[in-house]
């Protein structure tokens, strides 16, 4: 009895692990679909893409497909479709780096692998594949230790990497092909017509700019701090926690937008004028303004250490500091949003300047205030420490700030932004800008006295100090 309640036992769990399967699968399923569904929403240009590509190997494929075509081109159709796979890239500017990396280095190549066949053929039976072999030696090493240069790596490894792949094929293959030339025509020929499918159907089937995304991509770093700034100064902010949580968190997002910044750049370079870009638009000067922001990035990934730093009981003096802080955090955050909208809209800054002068001014208030303060016990002293480093930051921030608002007054200009009657900067504003005091704490300790002095370092715009 007891052996047949056991069989009955694991006879149940077989089935109940058999009946779990399918939920698992299920489960799975749905799971996938779903993450499917998000990237589709995210950003619907990649169903788009994937669409282009497939039309594009469909249209090369017609090489086998129709007779005609195949007997004109033979098995060098297969160097279409290849083509394809490797050079349609997201972006218009992505395609064609990739195609004119790859008709470069295939027309060079060829050529030499041609001359390198012609060379190997005067020395010989016996001589000809020991020439092609020191050739394909030489070549191939001297255009491997060229990818370590930064600038081919960044812009030309792609056609480097053709380069050597198609001389190796033509120098190897003519060694034991006949109609050398005829080869290499055919290559290049489909080669050529694979490239010139991806560009046509990339620029004129929904394109997507690399400018564009460059453009928008500067646009959002800014707006991210400048919500981060005006959610840390807004104590009364009513937005969601869920949605505080995710303002907070997206300078992280900033701080990582390096390699996005410089590949879009680079991309932007090759593509042609569109929509509001024209020809020899100034993208470096994109890098230059995204320096600058994660700089400041880095600045609020200081200050969110202090987010909940209050103290328990605030004494007035600490009151005092603190509202000057989220005066400037407030200020900050403006004008960060203006240097962002004037960038979306390409439009001169015109409000910028009025919230980085009033940043000024209230910390130079703080500044004053510290200095009316000249001792404070040292229980004092250590309830306004954390308010006094935030200052600094915020002080930090402004300068930061200031550095960001002249490259978009710079790229402004550059690029032709619209003009705007309240955006000049007149030689009288230039001289209301106060020099900024970055406050240092350093605690004097006096024997004789129960209280500590505070010396204050201000640092001015042209690098002396002043106590």
């Amino acid at each position: 009895m007891e052996l047949d309640s056991s069989n009955q036992d694991k006879n149940s769990r077989s089935c109940d692990c058999i009946k779990a399967i399918p939920g698992k699968f299920k489960a799975k399923v749905v799971e996938f679909t779903e993450k499917t569904k998000k990237i589709g929403q995210d950003d619907p240009r990649r169903i788009a893409h994937s669409a282009k590509v497939g039309l594009a190997l469909t249209l090369v494929s017609f090489f086998y497909y129709f007779r005609p075509l195949y007997d004109g081109f033979g098995q060098a159709g297969m160097w279409a479709i290849l083509t394809v796979v490797v050079v349609f890239e997201y972006t218009v500017g992505g395609t064609l780096l990739k195609c004119f990396n790859r008709g470069f280095a295939t027309l060079l190549a060829g050529a030499l692998g041609i001359g390198a066949e012609y060379l190997a053929t005067l020395c010989g039976e016996k001589g000809e594949p020991v020439l092609l072999g020191i050739l394909v030696f030489i070549l191939a090493t001297t255009s491997t230790f060229m990818r370590f240069f930064p600038s081919i790596k960044r812009r030309y490894d792609y056609g480097v990497l053709i380069f050597i792949l198609t001389f190796s094929l033509v120098a190897v293959s003519g060694f034991r092909v006949d109609q050398i030339i005829q080869l290499a025509h055919q290559r290049l020929s489909t080669i050529l017509i694979g490239a010139a499918t991806c560009i046509v159907i990339s620029i004129f089937i929904c394109p997507v700019w690399a400018g564009q995304d460059l453009h928008n991509l500067a646009s959002a770093n800014i707006e991210k701090l400048a919500s981060f700034l005006q959610v840390f100064g807004d104590e009364g902010s009513v937005v969601a926690s869920k949605d505080v949580e995710s303002i907070l968190q997206g300078y992280k997002t900033v701080l990582n937008a390096k390699a996005t910044e410089e590949s879009l750049a680079n991309f932007a370079c090759w593509e042609p004028c569109h929509g509001r870009f024209k020809f020899h638009h100034p993208w470096k000067q994109y890098l230059k303004i995204g320096v600058l922001v994660r700089e400041c990035a880095c600045h609020i990934e200081a200050l969110s250490g202090y987010r909940n730093s209050k103290p328990q009981v605030p004494s007035e003096f600490s009151i005092k500091i603190h509202q000057l802080c989220v005066k400037i955090s407030l200020e900050s955050g403006k004008s960060l949003n203006d240097l962002a909208a004037a960038i979306k809209n390409m439009v001169h800054p015109c409000a910028t300047e009025t919230h980085i002068k009033n940043s000024i001014a209230a910390a130079n208030e703080l500044k004053s205030i510290l200095e009316s303060s000249s001792s404070l016990a040292k229980p004092d002293l250590q309830e306004i420490m954390p308010a006094l480093v935030v200052a600094s930051i915020l002080i930090d921030i402004i300068k930061c700030i200031e550095k960001i608002s002249e490259s978009i007054h710079e790229l402004s200009g550059k690029a032709h932004f619209k003009n705007n009657a309240n955006s000049t900067i007149t030689p009288e504003k230039q001289q209301q800008k106060q020099w900024l005091h970055r406050g240092i704490v350093k605690p004097i300790n006096d024997a004789n006295c129960d209280h500590v002095a505070i010396e204050i370092l201000g640092t001015c715009e042209d690098n002396s100090s002043e106590k």
